[in-house]
């Protein structure tokens, strides 16, 4: 069962808007659109980045990048 979050304080803020850049960043496209794809065609940003917040955040900005790039591959999302 996927747990669903919502953002709890400035540091998770933080973090997800750098995934969500650093995301857009890697595939050469617009933040907007990679935002919409994470919260509107899949609950990436809820259901995964938020959640994983704590573990996620210790790890470096390419392993993240990669990582969630991995989860839009399994989820079949595109930008």
């Amino acid at each position: 069962m996927m747990k669903y979050e919502n953002i709890k304080n400035p540091n998770e803020l933080e973090f997800a808007v750098f995934c969500i850049e650093n995301v857009a960043k890697k595939l050469g496209a617009d933040a907007a659109r990679v935002y919409l794809a994470f919260t509107e065609k899949s609950d990436i940003l809820y259901g995964y980045i938020v959640p994983e917040y704590e573990v996620l955040h210790t790890q470096s900005r390419e392993y993240i990048v990669d990582d969630i790039l991995d989860v839009m591959k399994e989820r079949g999302v595109e930008v």
